[in-house]
């Protein structure tokens, strides 16, 4: 028994000590905030989820929702998480161009696992809750996490071969895509015309900024807030708005590499460090050796692409704050209030949506794709492998997360207990396919790299 224990939590361990990123820290906030959900301060954190964001510049309130003030809760959800799909919606295009979904040969087997990870899983939750209003949750299982499904991986070491982690990273990102559609197609409200009209404008403009080599940051970043702000006028759901702002920004630099090298082999032939008036207590760089240092900052700005040059600056942002701060406004499952009768329903639907049915899915329809000849079993995996690191797909929490408040929040009657109820099912399905795939490719993966 006690062997059994330290097999399950040794993992959990290694995961807990290890240099703090997005994972870990959405791992703290998730406990904090089911802690506060089943203290005595529940009342306290559920007024913050409340708190209205009553930001004022000027006259104007930039997060306002039909006349009134955000609370916390839909500032984070609507807001934050707008930025956190714009980052998703700038790698997306960054894949499409130039990475594993660059051509139809390197994206065919992701593209294809995505598909069984998000049509079994959904079959699955039918089965279980097939009528209304459980069945408005049917999405909640589709999404897989990629930053905790890569943490997990990232336990294993260097015994994962490449191929496998590249597999779960593109399968992860053609999954974004689908839960981005589902949401854009099922998630929004009633379309008011005008502002949707105005924020596609917007976006052409946008459009044609990338067009014209535009690469000034600030430009998309205020344009994208109000292409945010007429979404959420218009009845889309916001969030979509930030993917659409991601797909504008151009993706070439302005100084190409070797370009680049070349320029500053002559700035730094100007640097004489001679020049320098220098004492034991400072140095003073003449005026020419400033310019040609600003110089150098400026042309190394400008080898870096405005599509990557934002998604470096912002991930900082999303990983440690927006990602943990959505965990924690959202992960507060109250237990007390799960009857045990309920469990069979939503819980259950969304626990094997995840467990069973990412893992089945993304296996067999990768397998059965690899044995018919229509592509070719990764470099350096298995059978045994691609089975671990498909139920790793069953990691879902954070889109997760956000699908199941999209489905339920703000619902009358019933809608605050089966928030609830996935909630549940969602760290139980994460949880136990992590542990599986870890332990799995454990057991499977070589000693040594």
């Amino acid at each position: 028994m006690d062997r059994t224990i330290n097999v399950i939590l040794k993992p959990l361990r290694r995961f807990a000590t290890q240099k703090a990123n997005a994972s870990v820290l959405l791992f703290m906030a998730t406990i904090l905030a089911m802690i506060f959900a089943n203290s005595p301060w529940a009342e306290s954190y559920h007024h913050i989820l409340s708190h209205p964001i009553d930001l004022k510049i000027g006259h104007f309130t930039p997060f306002m929702h039909h006349g009134e003030p955000m609370p916390m809760l839909a500032f984070v959800n609507d807001a934050l998480m707008a930025v956190f799909f714009f980052v998703i919606g700038l790698e997306i295009k960054q894949e499409i161009l130039i990475g594993e979904l660059s051509s139809m040969r390197k994206a065919l087997l992701p593209i294809i696992a995505a598909c069984g990870g998000m049509i079994v899983p959904v079959v699955f939750y039918f089965i279980v809750c097939h009528s209304a209003p459980e069945v408005r949750g049917v999405a909640i299982p589709m999404a897989t996490d990629i930053a905790f499904a890569l943490a997990v991986l990232g336990l294993l070491g260097k015994r994962v071969p490449l191929s496998m982690r590249i597999f779960l990273t593109a399968l992860a990102v053609v999954d974004d895509v689908g839960g981005i559609i589902i949401i854009a197609l099922f998630y929004s409200g009633d379309i008011a015309f005008e502002p949707l009209l105005i924020s596609l404008a917007l976006l052409a403009l946008l459009y044609a900024g990338g067009k014209m080599r535009v690469n000034n940051m600030f430009f998309y970043y205020i344009v994208g807030f109000f292409v945010w702000m007429l979404f959420l006028e218009s009845g889309i759901h916001p969030t979509i708005a930030g993917v659409l702002v991601a797909f504008t920004v151009p993706a070439r630099p302005v100084v190409k590499l070797d370009a680049f090298t070349d320029e500053m082999a002559g700035y730094l032939s100007m640097l004489d460090y001679t020049e320098v008036r220098h004492s034991r207590k400072a140095e003073v760089l003449s005026p020419t050796q400033i310019q040609v240092l600003n110089n150098i900052h400026s042309l190394a700005d400008k080898t870096i692409s405005p599509l990557q040059s934002i998604a470096d600056k912002l991930h900082p942002l999303v990983n440690y704050l927006i990602l943990p701060l959505f965990a924690f406004v959202n992960a507060g499952v109250t237990f007390g209030d799960i009857q045990i009768s309920s469990l069979p329903g939503v819980p259950l639907a969304v626990f094997l949506g995840l467990f069973l049915g990412k893992s089945l899915g993304i296996f067999l329809f990768t397998y059965l794709f690899i044995r018919l000849g229509f592509a070719a079993m990764p470099a350096g995996a298995s059978k045994s492998k691609l089975f671990g690191v498909s139920m790793l797909g069953g990691i879902g929490f954070t889109v997760a997360l956000f699908i199941a408040n999209l489905s339920f929040a703000g619902m009358p009657g019933m809608g605050d207990d089966l928030l609830n109820q996935a909630k549940l099912g969602v760290f139980a399905g994460s949880f136990i396919s992590g542990l599986c795939g870890y332990l799995i490719l454990k057991k499977i993966l070589p000693k040594t790299a």
